[in-house]
């Protein structure tokens, strides 16, 4: 059975930063990509973050470029994304996904078949 465990999550004030963690087991999770998805109350889920198999490429989205950063321990089976500089707009459910369809960061929902449960960030102004 696959799982993805999200933690991390917590209250933070505006300007400050979290770290949040993925614990992944069921699934060969070296041989994945994995991404970082978020959802604000009243909006659609969007993308954030998503990293290679290997860790080696790296893609992200415009609003959170420059001041998230994701990264996996393939040893540990655990993804990452370190947030800093965080705004109040940062504040949303943040999920990670494992991509089945290929081994490359795709920013496309679709592509990820596994998702964890999510973990709440709450950035306080």
């Amino acid at each position: 059975q696959v799982q993805l465990v999200e933690s991390g999550g917590g209250l933070v004030q505006a300007g400050g930063s979290l770290r949040l963690s993925c614990a992944a087991s069921g699934l060969s999770f070296s041989t994945y990509a994995m991404g970082w998805f978020r959802q604000a109350p009243g909006k659609e889920r969007e993308f954030v973050a998503a990293i290679s198999w290997t860790g080696a490429s790296t893609s992200y989205s415009d609003s959170v470029k420059g001041r998230f950063t994701i990264s996996r321990d393939n040893a540990k089976n655990t993804l990452y994304l370190q947030m800093n500089s965080l705004k109040p707009e940062d504040t949303a459910v943040y999920y990670c996904a494992a991509n089945t369809a290929d081994r490359m960061p795709s920013a496309r929902p679709t592509v990820y078949e596994y998702w964890g449960q999510g973990t709440q960030v709450t950035v306080s102004s």
